[in-house]
């Protein structure tokens, strides 16, 4: 049986579900590329939002290939619709981000980037999210390997469940 939402998620619920669909990666230390991606967003009654993401490279025959990046952590509803936002990579970097819920659209900031000696040098993100129409759009910037914030991907999801 599975809880309701915590009353503080209100302004998040339009995220709830898995995601799927495709989209588009660059960057100047890159080669440009095509991804497909599944995005989860749950809960189990407490006041956050439990997320995962899981990326695959799509081929030039339209097939999947190999995974690429994986990301999970928490979104945390604050007072005045803001929020916050933990995520950790299997790369090494863990990152804190702060932004604001409006409209169903999510903004958000870096606070705090740290990374493990091992992982590649990221030192800021942006990152926005939102409804078009029914489905999940969603683009993140970077600033990372000594170039400035940047476009690095995006994509646009279809809610499976």
């Amino acid at each position: 049986m599975e809880p309701e939402p915590h009353p503080d998620l209100e302004p998040l619920k339009f995220l709830l579900g898995t995601w799927e669909g495709a989209g588009v990666g660059g960057y100047p230390t890159i080669e440009g590329f095509h991804f497909g991606q599944e995005v989860s967003f749950t809960h189990i009654g407490k006041p956050f939002l439990v997320y995962t993401s899981r990326t695959w490279m799509i081929e030039e025959d339209g097939s999947l290939g190999r995974p690429l990046a994986t990301e999970s952590g928490y979104w945390r509803p604050r007072p005045g619709n803001r929020v916050e936002v933990t995520l950790a990579h299997p790369t090494g970097i863990v990152e804190i981000y702060v932004g604001n819920v409006a409209f169903n659209r999510v903004e958000l900031v870096t606070d705090v980037v740290a990374r493990t000696e091992s992982a590649k040098e990221v030192t800021g993100g942006k990152r926005l999210y939102g409804l078009i129409g029914e489905d999940l759009g969603w683009a993140y910037d970077m600033s990372a390997m000594g170039e400035k914030l940047q476009s690095h991907v995006s994509a646009q999801l279809k809610r499976v469940s």
